[in-house]
């Protein structure tokens, strides 16, 4: 694509944004702009940290090609008002150690042999082994620039005996593997068990990994799991990236009848039209004309949906269309 184009692209984009932004009540309905803006703001989020921090170049040199004043400004803020200029490696971090305290601060005043209710046969000190054991798993493979698969039983996991020191472990397991992410470049090439093949996969696996744990958490306690809209709409997507390399996940969806499935999310705006049967597994960011069965709610129980912590029949969702094909969809994919 040449520089003039990227150009002529990033200038459209800005004054669509400061229209919107700056349109009157009486001419754009506020909530119509919100989401827009919220839609706009999701899909430039997903774009790799160099893209962003490209675009924000783009934008302040489409700034510069305007006479100071009015317009001049609202192009300058355009990049910290989507926050191009974050480091989206570290706010994967920050994010995992968020959700973790609240892990954290969730299981440590609970008997750890309480039943984890959506997933049969376990229990909370069962939850916490596992969840531990994927920080120290990834942990490893950062930090020795796996080139290849690293069996669990190769990682050296220093578990307690008592499950009651389970939390403490966690939280150690937790803030070493954040220590190991942060240090390293996140462009760093190296093996991954899923679809990105560097450094940078593993802090957006862990994240999804620590939610929806949480989630199984809170639901066995009673509580209600809550994700942020933004946040679980990359969940979706990092969970549909990564599915074709989860042979788990991949093998029965490829044994799946001819379907496909349409999702809405309420609070962004985003859709996503999943397919699948002889031609194969397929998603796209947009919405079908006619899919099988379509699912409209908020992104967080969409995203709690996909992984099996949210039933198909759950007040929040709307379904319309034929709702066996999301049953074996569901059936083929929990977690």
């Amino acid at each position: 694509m040449s520089d003039a184009l990227l150009n002529a692209l990033a200038e459209a984009l800005a004054d669509v944004v400061i229209s919107i932004d700056t349109c009157e009540d009486d001419i754009l309905d506020p909530d119509t702009a919100v989401k827009w803006l919220e839609t706009t703001g999701f899909l430039l989020d997903r774009l790799p940290p160099a893209d962003r921090r490209e675009l924000a170049r783009l934008f302040r040199r489409a700034a510069g090609r305007h006479p100071e004043g009015a317009w001049h400004d609202e192009l300058l803020r355009i990049p910290d008002s989507f926050g191009l200029d974050d480091d989206q490696h570290e706010l994967y971090c920050d994010a995992i150690e968020h959700v973790e305290r609240r892990f954290l601060a969730a299981v440590r005043e609970a008997d750890p042999a309480t039943p984890v209710t959506t997933c049969p046969g376990w229990t909370l000190a069962d939850l916490v082994r596992h969840h531990g054991t994927t920080h120290r798993w990834m942990e490893h493979l950062v930090r020795t620039g796996a080139a290849e698969r690293v069996r669990l039983r190769e990682v050296p996991l220093h578990l307690p005996d008592d499950p009651a020191d389970y939390p403490d472990w966690l939280a150690r397991s937790t803030e070493t593997a954040l220590d190991t992410l942060r240090k390293v470049d996140p462009d760093t090439p190296m093996w991954s068990n899923g679809a990105d093949q560097r450094v940078g996969y593993f802090p957006r696996r862990l994240l999804f990994e620590a939610i929806v744990h949480l989630a199984d958490a809170e639901l066995s306690l009673g509580r209600e799991p809550s994700v942020t809209p933004g946040t679980a709409a990359d969940g979706i997507e990092e969970f549909l990236e990564n599915l074709p390399y989860f042979s788990w996940l991949a093998e029965p969806v490829a044994r799946l009848a001819d379907g496909s499935i349409g999702l809405s999310s309420r609070d962004t705006g985003a859709s996503w039209t999943v397919t699948f049967g002889e031609a194969g597994f397929a998603w796209t960011k947009s919405a079908a004309a006619a899919p099988s069965v379509h699912v409209a709610g908020p992104s967080g129980d969409l995203l709690l949906l996909m992984y099996g912590r949210r039933g198909a029949d759950d007040p929040r969702f709307k379904v319309t269309g034929d709702r066996a094909v999301l049953t074996t969809w569901l059936a083929a994919t929990t977690f």
